[in-house]
């Protein structure tokens, strides 16, 4: 029929089989380009432990990641240490390097004095007791005279041993009755404050020293 209605659009056998092979490769062609158009799934990333350190954006692979929050993208971030409290104090007296040094918490009197170069020739610490915990802003005296030896310790008409408020150390202090370390420093931050005590009296002006305290110390202290 097509050879007697359009001879022109007749193309024969050879060319038939032509069209019949173009039309099975253009299958082909486009079955393929539908197969390799089909979407692929992202692997999974799994979760980071807490604590660990977090990548930013542009991992490996081309996989983002979630960075944290505050985190600068595409930088290894660890979480920062909490930082070391420490307690500063005034190491004064026969050491070579006298100062105010910041040392760890639970340090004691030795490792202060070792922070400060040791003591000089000649200098004994043994008024100091070396194995006390340091207290934050307290001073230590390297080479002052032990109670009972010098102008800080004198005795009374009873045989008490007196101490003096403007020249006792802060080990010193301690000896007297119901005196601590944080009283101690305190008296220590009186006297530094005002000069040094003009008289007993002025021990009630230290705070933690009640009517009672100071009717126990003013038998036992010298301006």
């Amino acid at each position: 029929m097509i050879r007697e209605t359009a001879p022109l659009l007749d193309p024969g056998r050879p060319g038939l089989r032509v069209l019949v092979v173009l039309g099975v490769l253009a299958a082909a062609v486009a079955g393929i380009y539908a197969w390799r158009s089909q979407p692929v799934a992202d692997p999974l990333v799994p979760p980071a432990p807490a604590g660990a350190a977090a990548i930013g954006v542009g991992s490996a692979e081309g996989v983002p990641t979630a960075a944290p929050s505050g985190a600068v993208p595409g930088i290894v971030g660890l979480a920062s240490p909490p930082p070391t409290p420490g307690v500063t104090v005034h190491v004064t007296g026969k050491v070579r390097k006298a100062g105010v040094l910041t040392l760890p918490s639970g340090s004691r009197v030795v490792d202060a004095i070792q922070a400060a170069g040791g003591a000089r020739p000649g200098a004994s610490p043994d008024g100091l007791n070396l194995a006390r915990r340091l207290v934050d802003g307290e001073q230590i005296v390297v080479g002052a005279p032990a109670v009972g030896q010098g102008a800080a310790a004198a005795v009374g008409g009873d045989g008490t041993t007196m101490i003096s408020l403007s020249s006792a150390t802060y080990e010193q202090l301690q000896e007297l009755p119901g005196v601590g370390e944080v009283l101690a420093q305190r008296i220590v931050e009186y006297r530094e404050a005002h000069g040094g005590f003009q008289g007993v009296d002025q021990l009630q002006d230290v705070s933690g020293i009640g009517p009672q305290k100071f009717a126990d110390l003013k038998g036992r202290v010298t301006p």
